[in-house]
């Protein structure tokens, strides 16, 4: 499986549409704090790279 050249990106989109999601609809994710933190993170750190 190749990644694609702007992985930063893709995950920063995740992050987006995961954040908007979650302040619409509630959802019973025990860790969805953790998850979203780790997932700005890594799209952040990414992006700085340039990757």
């Amino acid at each position: 499986m190749k990644l694609p050249k702007n992985l930063g990106m893709v995950l920063l989109a995740i992050w987006l549409i995961l954040e908007g999601l979650l302040k619409v609809v509630t959802v019973p994710i025990p860790a969805i704090g953790i998850i979203s933190a780790v997932l700005a993170i890594a799209a952040g750190v990414l992006i700085l790279m340039g990757r």
